[in-house]
């Protein structure tokens, strides 16, 4: 990317930020205020009437409700449905993850518009959300349904100081994350298929994907991508997933918050970063262990080329599948798809 790219990215992500910003000084004023007149929020924020009643019909174009009156002013009524910093950032507890945060109606991919903020330098932690996708991306290549407003579509920028062969951990921190933020929101129990599924039962609710520009020895960054059917049932999803996919609420039979989910899985998520910048993947390889369905079950792992059949068995301490043959060799799977099937 050029030099005047990379201004032209900056310019667009600061004057973004500036505008939530004040969005959210907006918001967070119509909550605490009963009543407030446009003059009086111009006055405090230093803006003219104008530019109050803009954000303000920003914020109900982001579906927040808000009533106005010429005599008495403006009045906070009921908040948006969508997953806005404004929603996410007043209870989130981190200190790295989502600080920033870039939301958006509809995009093509958050991993394409992560990535072009990746190399203009924004902050490690930055996060991408959007409602929908119209190219979302699974792993090589693949399709991932975005519903509009049903589900939890996001891009997070890391730059981490590991060696580019360590890249490949990091989806398992996430997902490790991942259904430790949905046991928080809800009963359920879901586990992780080898390396990147969700998992309810039999079937697939989400997926972690990974992308990384690097260098010989370091990482410049990585942007991990998490796609989650929240509140879209079954039935509205393609009809290629009918019977392989699911959602958190044909699971969980309630409607879920998505932005106290977001909030709980980079909660989770920085801890776990945290703890493994700071001593390696076998500080949370046995809390993977612990929430995955693949280990101890008969597996078949194909990289396009040739499958390869037996029982997965562990993973080692770069986070790779160990799956031991029926003539007893270990092979060690650095990527593939894992089919879960009953031994023969």
């Amino acid at each position: 990317m050029s030099t005047y790219n990379i201004f032209m990215v900056d310019i667009k992500y600061r004057h973004c930020i500036k505008s939530i910003l004040m969005r959210d000084i907006i918001l967070k004023t119509l909550k605490q205020e009963k009543r407030i007149s446009g003059q009086e929020l111009g006055k405090r924020l230093n803006i003219s009437r104008t530019a109050v009643w803009k954000h303000i019909n920003e914020l109900r174009n982001r579906g927040y409700q808000i009533d106005s009156s010429p005599k008495s002013g403006y009045s906070f009524i009921k908040n948006t449905p969508l997953l806005l910093p404004e929603e996410i950032e007043p209870d989130l507890d981190t200190q790295l993850m989502g600080k920033h945060i870039l939301h958006y109606d509809e995009v093509s991919s958050t991993q394409d518009i992560a990535t072009e903020l990746a190399i203009g330098g924004v902050p490690e932690g930055t996060l991408v959300i959007t409602e929908m996708q119209t190219k979302g991306r699974g792993r090589k290549g693949r399709t991932w349904i975005s519903l509009p407003e049903g589900g939890v579509y996001f891009s997070l920028i890391l730059r981490p100081n590991v060696k580019p062969s360590q890249a490949a951990q990091i989806p398992l921190l996430a997902g490790v994350a991942l259904i430790k933020a949905i046991k928080q929101i809800t009963s359920l129990q879901p586990l992780i298929k080898w390396p990147n599924d969700i998992i309810i039962g039999k079937k697939k609710v989400g997926g972690i994907l990974t992308e990384m520009s690097s260098e010989i020895d370091g990482v410049n960054y990585i942007v991990l991508g998490i796609g989650l059917n929240v509140n879209t049932p079954s039935s509205l999803l393609a009809e290629q997933t009918a019977g392989i996919a699911t959602s958190l609420i044909d699971e969980y039979g309630e409607y879920i918050s998505r932005a106290k989910l977001v909030q709980s899985f980079l909660s989770e998520f920085e801890i776990i970063y945290k703890k493994y910048l700071a001593a390696g993947f076998t500080s949370i390889r046995e809390e993977w262990q612990a929430l995955n369905n693949t280990i101890g079950s008969w597996v078949r792992v194909s990289d396009g080329v040739k499958d390869i059949e037996g029982q997965a068995i562990d993973i080692d301490n770069d986070g790779f599948l160990l799956v031991k043959k029926r003539n007893g060799d270990i092979s060690r799977i650095i990527s593939g798809d894992v089919s879960i099937t009953d031994q023969v």
